[in-house]
């Protein structure tokens, strides 16, 4: 499968063959959704916690007589029904996260990068290294990919700094090693913008 290499400028500066098994496999949307899901989960805290009879402040010691004062019986001041006792069936802290294997992360990922490229949302990328780290400059530039929100992959080696101080005050533009490569970024970000070099480690990885 073949594709045009780009320079930021959005001038082709040659051609390079992407891997189908990788760029071009039928799709799972649902296998996505369930990635994103496992995404989420694992980012929530969990540390919402209520006080149960145990640990509320309070006598456990009646309040008063078991008969002749016309109350309902008690044992103590901490359950839910009188003030500032314990809270019946709150949340406690717990972890929300699940489990996928690594066969559906894998295919979860290539899914998502198979849905970019048949939306023609990636774009291969020359290098991301630039002369200035005017934002001005870059930002004038990326205005010719006509994108609404992008992610810039660079590889593992790390990214031009120049690029990086350029980008950083651009709205809706992110960078991402591609060790960090996850289906909800791909997924939230219209356009992919891939570093060549990174091509090459994303596609080892994922093979």
């Amino acid at each position: 499968m073949k594709i045009s290499v780009l320079n930021l400028k959005n001038k082709s500066v040659g051609d390079i063959n992407l891997d189908s098994n990788i760029f071009g496999i039928k799709t799972f949307p649902d296998l996505i959704h369930q990635y994103i899901r496992y995404q989420n989960a694992k980012s929530r805290q969990g540390s919402h916690k209520t006080k149960n009879r145990s640990e509320v402040s309070g006598r456990s010691k009646k309040p008063f007589s078991q008969k002749g004062t016309g109350n309902a019986r008690q044992g103590s001041n901490k359950p839910p029904n009188f003030r500032g006792g314990a809270v019946s069936m709150g949340p406690q802290n717990r972890d929300y996260s699940f489990s996928l294997n690594k066969k559906e992360k894998k295919l979860a990922l290539k899914s998502a990068l198979s849905t970019k490229l048949l939306d023609d949302k990636v774009v291969i990328i020359d290098t991301f290294e630039i002369k200035s780290f005017k934002t001005k400059e870059l930002h004038s530039d990326l205005k010719q990919f006509d994108y609404k929100s992008a992610l810039f992959i660079h590889s593992e080696s790390g990214i031009d700094k120049n690029f990086k101080l350029a980008s950083a005050n651009i709205p809706k533009v992110s960078i991402l090693s591609q060790k960090g490569i996850n289906v909800k970024d791909l997924i939230i970000f219209d356009k992919i913008f891939i570093e060549q070099k990174s091509l090459n480690e994303i596609t080892k990885r994922l093979s």
